[in-house]
């Protein structure tokens, strides 16, 4: 069972095999590091713990800095659990964290968490202006009594798996690849709230969904998902963008649940993203948009083999 502790309010007593990162995604790239810490720590006979922070740093450091993130804390650490790891180490990133060089910032791990085993990531780097290399780590470890190794990138299709990298399929729609990347389809969890009912005169009846400002959306267009809601999972289709048939101006997110009736006001959904069918379109009419409407019904159902 994973432990989740504070690294200012706990100590731990069993030696550690510890890596550091923000994990946004614990994508493919994160989970390949965590099988390397946990064959690490196999060898040197350390439990295994992960630290990550609440806040990313870069809102600590940039106060007008808003993250596109690819899941909240709670799915983080889920997933994190999901691993095996035997500690998720979560803590706020802080100002006086950030001043810490990385000498003091290891010696902070040796002395409160017992780490004797710190895996980096192969392109991560820590400390105040983060202005060390690997080898500097390595010298540090030698004269605090933490033995420090690097992990090695996965690479798929030809592309090292990094956070970066899945938001940058995200952001051109390309969800089926964020799905590799990630080993799961992208998803996000959203209340629905009321919309403008456009949908319902049409035969397209949709549950529009507010979801955090910190979470990254897709490319604006419409999408293959599948959405959960009362631990049901429906086929659907859903709209990204500002609805330029309509001209409201504002980014709806907005789903439509095939062969589905019910009253879900107030509900959390989670949507998970198969495939992007098309972009956003202006059309000349309610009716033309009507017809392509059925139209993406067709495409999202064959994406879904339904």
């Amino acid at each position: 069972m994973t432990n989740v502790i504070d690294i200012f309010n706990s100590k731990i007593e069993q030696p550690l095999a510890l890596t550091i990162g923000f994990f946004d995604g614990v994508h493919l790239g994160h989970r390949y590091l965590v099988s390397e810490l946990s064959d690490c720590a196999k060898k040197r006979g350390l439990a295994t713990a992960v630290l990550t922070f609440r806040t990313h740093p870069r809102q600590v450091l940039h106060s007008d800095y808003i993250p596109s993130l690819l899941t909240t804390t709670d799915e983080k650490i889920a997933l994190l659990k999901e691993t095996g790891v035997d500690y998720v180490v979560l803590t706020e990133f802080t100002q006086e964290l950030s001043l810490l060089s990385a000498q003091e910032f290891m010696r902070l791990l040796h002395d409160k968490l017992n780490v004797r085993c710190l895996m980096i990531g192969y392109d991560h780097r820590f400390g105040h202006n983060r202005s060390e290399k690997f080898e500097d780590y390595v010298e540090f470890g030698k004269e605090i009594g933490i033995e420090v190794v690097q992990s090695s990138p996965l690479e798929i299709d030809r592309l090292n798996v990094s956070s970066s990298a899945v938001r940058k399929t995200i952001s051109e729609g390309d969800v089926a690849k964020a799905a590799k990347l990630l080993g799961r389809e992208y998803s996000l969890t959203g209340n629905v709230v009321e919309g403008f009912h456009l949908g319902r005169t049409i035969g397209f009846p949709t549950a529009n969904i507010a979801y955090d400002d910190c979470r990254m959306l897709p490319k604006d267009g419409v999408y293959a998902v599948r959405v959960n809601v009362d631990s049901r999972t429906y086929p659907a289709m859903l709209y990204i963008g500002s609805r330029p048939t309509v001209n409201t101006g504002k980014i709806s997110v907005e789903a439509y649940l095939f062969d589905f009736s019910g009253d879900i006001y107030g509900k959390d959904l989670n949507v998970s993203f198969v495939d992007r069918i098309r972009d956003s379109v202006k059309f000349d009419s309610v009716e033309e948009l009507k017809t392509q409407l059925k139209r993406d019904e067709v495409t999202a159902k064959s994406k879904m083999q339904i």
